[in-house]
Order: C-alpha cells, then structure tokens, then sequence
C-alpha cells in the first residue's frame, strides 16, 4: 500500500519541483489571489511543456 501511496507521490511532486526551483516560485508575490492563481496556471503549463519536451523529440 505504501508503495504504491509513493509511486503516485513521486509524479505529483516532479511538476513542483520545476515550478518551484526552476522557475523560482516558492513564495507568492502578489497579495491577490488572482494574480498568484494566473501565474500558478502559466507555470503549470510551463511545466507540462518542459516535462513532455523529452517525449515530442523522440
């Protein structure tokens, strides 16, 4: 059961990986809760674009 709770985890948890140190985003920077939920909705793409990089070139 653990194991498979972690190997669900470990793919959730890559995309954050890029948005936050990649791109830099591991605090807001803006008070309102629609400029943070745009920016989150760009990198998240940006994310999926860069993960699925390596798939499109092969």
């Amino acid at each position: 059961m653990e194991k498979n709770k972690a190997h669900i985890r470990a793919k959730v948890e890559h995309p954050f990986r890029y948005i936050k140190n990649i791109f830099g985003y591991g605090k807001v920077r803006y008070r309102g809760l629609k400029k943070n939920t745009q920016r989150m909705s760009l990198l998240a793409g940006f994310t999926n674009l860069l993960i699925g990089k390596k798939y499109l070139l092969s």
